[in-house]
């Protein structure tokens, strides 16, 4: 029997450095269903008690078919970590930089949403790069609800 190393105990077998990244190479993120526990998380942690994210009788009376997700709590599903990303920079991630998003169209209670991010810019450093994430999400209807970029510092490759 192999004794156990608590270092070869990972994710993704093989670190990735900033050089090993590709213009349009793509992560997906796993799809979520808006359930009322999530809407009802995100309540909490956010603090946001605006009824239109959590009475639906408030929502139906303005038009609207549920409640309505925060646009904070639709880009929350972008998080790198919800997939393999930050698990092939574990040892090069020096940090991350920048974040922006444009909520296109809103998503509801009961919608299945599909994010994922992909290589749109790698600029490179001396010692780092920067690489560069265009974020998605769509709904159940193929629309897209959210884009938006995200920055990460990645280390080159040691020498």
């Amino acid at each position: 029997m192999t004794e156990f190393d608590p270092t070869q105990h990972r994710m993704v077998p093989e670190q990735r450095w900033f050089e090993d990244f590709v213009l349009g190479e793509r992560f997906v993120l796993p799809s979520r269903t808006q359930t009322a526990a999530i809407f009802a998380a995100f309540q909490t942690a956010s603090g946001d008690t605006h009824p239109v994210h959590y009475d639906v009788e408030y929502c139906r009376a303005r038009g609207m078919p549920h409640l309505l997700a925060h646009g904070f709590q639709t880009l929350i599903h972008t998080a790198p970590g919800a997939g393999l990303f930050p698990f092939m920079v574990e040892d090069s991630l020096v940090g991350f930089l920048e974040q922006s998003s444009r909520f296109l169209k809103p998503v509801y209670a009961d919608d299945t949403i599909y994010p994922a991010l992909e290589v749109i810019e790698l600029v490179a450093g001396r010692t780092t790069g920067t690489v560069t994430l265009k974020s998605t999400i769509y709904n159940q209807r193929k629309e897209l609800v959210l884009d938006g970029m995200q920055k990460f510092l990645i280390r080159r490759r040691p020498t």
